[in-house]
């Protein structure tokens, strides 16, 4: 298997548990990788959110992969679009984390890694997203802003939001954090 480690971190907590984040292209996803992803897509997105919908949308092949695991156990995961492909910008899609790890922090870290590999695949450049209206102050907390009226996807209330610059994100993300 052929995959790219991208970073480590410490557990919001600062424990020892080591989330070990993953960037990789869908190819580089084995089939246990590809199989975990769509369970747990189907966990949040089908079975809480009680939404019915065609997960597996054909676009999975175009994009990077941001997978956060945690002792074996896939935690965290996002997706990320280059330019072009979903909106005229990048995108970051089917954001989540695990029912038993929310409110830890984790979900934040998942976006900070997600926004950072849209940065290193394709530069610094804007970054549109298709949010859950519940979502709107969540996404607001990493810069994104509202960018459309809402609208109905798949029996959800969303509305576009977008991050103008995330090389600004990056640079008040760097300023933010602690010199070692």
């Amino acid at each position: 298997m052929s995959f790219h480690l991208w970073s480590f971190g410490q557990n919001s907590k600062g424990g020892q548990d080591v989330m070990l984040w993953r960037l990789m292209a869908f190819g580089d996803l084995r089939v246990e990788e590809l199989y975990e992803v769509m369970r747990l897509r189907t966990e949040v997105f089908v079975l809480e959110q009680q939404c019915l919908y065609q997960d597996m949308d054909g676009a999975d092949p175009k994009a990077m992969h941001v997978l956060g695991v945690r002792h074996g156990e896939l935690q965290a995961y996002a997706r990320c679009f280059a330019p072009g492909v979903k909106f005229s910008e990048a995108t970051i899609g089917r954001v989540l984390t695990r029912l038993s790890v929310r409110r830890t922090g984790l979900g934040h870290e998942l976006m900070e890694q997600a926004i950072s590999a849209v940065s290193q695949v394709w530069g610094p450049q804007p970054i549109r997203i298709g949010a859950q209206r519940q979502l709107i102050g969540y996404y607001a907390q990493h810069g994104f802003k509202v960018a459309s009226g809402p609208y109905d996807e798949d029996g959800i209330e969303h509305v576009e939001m977008l991050l103008p610059n995330s090389h600004e994100w990056h640079k008040r993300a760097r300023e933010a954090t602690p010199s070692a």
